[in-house]
């Protein structure tokens, strides 16, 4: 009988300590963070013990391009084909999730498209200046995990960009929404024809901020029409992460 009664309490136990550590973990994965107040970018570092880097990094992201070393680079090769229109508002940015089967090319490694997304104003600056917005190319090498992120600089131009009216004229508004709209993304139409670009080794712009990722930000800007500007920052006015120290990092330009 009190072997029985031993077993019960032990299995009891266990099942007490398996339902905390899903619980504590839950709540991990499910910590609040935004872009302003008490959870804004200065606070990410103190929100949990995994977005330390946030705070204590020495490699973060977005930068201040400025004083760049001009040299000879390996060209980005983009494989881009079409994709369904998958569009997701995450709660931070809207998000398009691409299909599988574009990719770039970059320094002897492939690394696969996976998604992009939109932040008003632009994350990176130029000499001090953001831009109205900035989309990015979110690349991930399938054997490293690492990322290669491809940004381009959105400037505010007169008429509609027509190869970004299939998200921006189906931009879900309420948090979680997603949108599949009929029409597909052609997506080497959202690239600048001019393809040279900045580069160095970075971060993720939202927690937890790994330091994986290496940065072609395309020194090209592409103009949107002032109603797509506003039909994005209607949802997402000031989703921009702000600038971090260079520090002792190589930043490069592209001079072909």
């Amino acid at each position: 009988m009190k072997s029985s009664k031993c077993k019960l309490l032990f299995a009891t136990a266990l099942l007490l300590v398996i339902f905390v550590a899903l619980l504590l973990n839950t709540l991990a994965a499910d910590i609040h963070w935004s872009y302003s107040g008490d959870a804004g970018p200065e606070y990410w570092g103190e929100l949990s013990p995994e977005y330390a880097l946030c705070t204590d990094g020495s490699a973060q992201s977005p930068i201040d391009i400025r004083d760049a070393s001009a040299l000879d680079l390996v060209d980005i090769e983009f494989h881009y084909g079409e994709s369904a229109n998958n569009i997701l508002n995450n709660g931070h940015t809207i998000q398009v999730n691409i299909d599988a089967g574009s990719a770039i090319h970059y320094n002897g490694i492939t690394y696969d498209l996976l998604q992009f997304h939109f932040h008003s104003p632009s994350e990176h600056t130029i000499d001090g200046m953001p831009a109205p917005m900035e989309i990015h190319f979110v690349h991930q090498d399938p054997n490293s995990g690492a990322l290669a992120v491809v940004g381009i600089l959105l400037s505010e131009g007169k008429d509609d960009n027509e190869a970004y009216a299939a998200v921006f004229d189906h931009l879900p508004a309420q948090v979680g929404e997603a949108e599949a709209a009929g029409e597909p993304i052609v997506l080497a139409a959202l690239l600048p024809e001019a393809r040279t670009f900045f580069t160095y080794q970075g971060s993720l712009t939202t927690p937890p901020c790994s330091e994986i990722v290496r940065w072609l930000l395309l020194d090209t800007p592409v103009a949107l029409s002032a109603r797509q500007i506003a039909a994005f920052t209607a949802i997402f006015d000031a989703n921009a992460r702000p600038v971090q120290p260079l520090g002792a990092r190589d930043l490069l330009l592209d001079s072909q």
